[in-house]
């Protein structure tokens, strides 16, 4: 199997961090932002990749990654987004590179304390398909929301994208696998209301004709898209390394 990161956007939750350089190559703890989903794939034991970006800082992530080698990368390419087309519309451009196999999809965001290598060998085993991970959530209005048939244990019936009135608090991470169909599923979408092509229609699709299947993420989650999910990621990661809170409430910050 292969993976794709996706890495693209404009970033504008995180201006003016963002004027100068790709969201994704932001600092979180003590690494690149993007580092984190290269090594989750790698812990999958997946080391064939492409990073799919975009805008005027794309080149920054040669300058930082290069061959990908150093990181444990057996093969990195690159593709370029042009516009802001959305994540569906972001990963069609990996489909020459997934040479008619199934692909690994990461948000370049996207930032877990466990692993997915359990998931990604079910898929393997599922055969074809797709699969998302899901994580129980306290503000699953911001994300896509899984609604279920006898709760999480049970089969997925509908993902709805940001709905006002969540069906559960169970939303779809950052993280997804399909087979080969997904570029043609992508290449037939129409955009939102947004003007995108949405990544739930995707796995709305596989849903509607009983291909897709889901695990839940152990440990924790979060993104790092924002201000406040940034430095939550960062107290996050540094927590899970064995270092002192960055910021103690009783002492201030901690080294100072």
């Amino acid at each position: 199997m292969k993976g794709v990161i996706l890495a693209g956007g404009l970033g504008t939750r995180l201006r003016p961090l963002t004027l100068v350089t790709n969201k994704h190559l932001l600092p979180v703890y003590d690494r690149p932002m993007v580092y984190y989903p290269i090594q989750t794939l790698l812990d999958a034991g997946i080391d064939d990749v492409m990073v799919v970006t975009g805008g005027e800082h794309a080149g920054h992530f040669l300058k930082l990654l290069r061959n990908g080698k150093e990181l444990g990368l057996r093969k990195l390419e690159y593709a370029y987004q042009e516009g802001e087309g959305g994540i569906a519309d972001a990963l069609k451009l990996a489909e020459d590179f997934a040479d008619g196999g199934p692909v690994v999809v990461a948000l370049g965001d996207n930032i877990i304390e466990g692993s997915i290598a359990g998931a990604v060998n079910a898929y393997r085993e599922q055969g074809s398909g797709a699969k998302v991970l899901l994580k129980r959530v306290p503000d699953p209005h911001r994300f896509g929301v899984a609604r279920f048939e006898g709760g999480p244990d049970g089969q997925i019936v509908e993902i709805i994208e940001k709905p006002k009135d969540p069906p559960s608090d169970y939303a779809v991470t950052g993280f997804y696998m399909y087979d080969a169909r997904v570029f043609d599923i992508c290449n037939g979408l129409e955009p939102s209301l947004r003007g995108e092509l949405e990544i739930t229609d995707v796995n709305n699709w596989y849903l509607g004709r009983g291909e897709l299947t889901h695990d839940v993420l152990e440990g924790w989650w979060t993104d790092a898209g924002t201000i406040p999910s940034l430095y939550r990621a960062t107290r996050l990661l540094a927590h899970k390394d064995g270092a002192p809170d960055p910021i103690d409430p009783l002492h201030g910050v901690s080294g100072a």
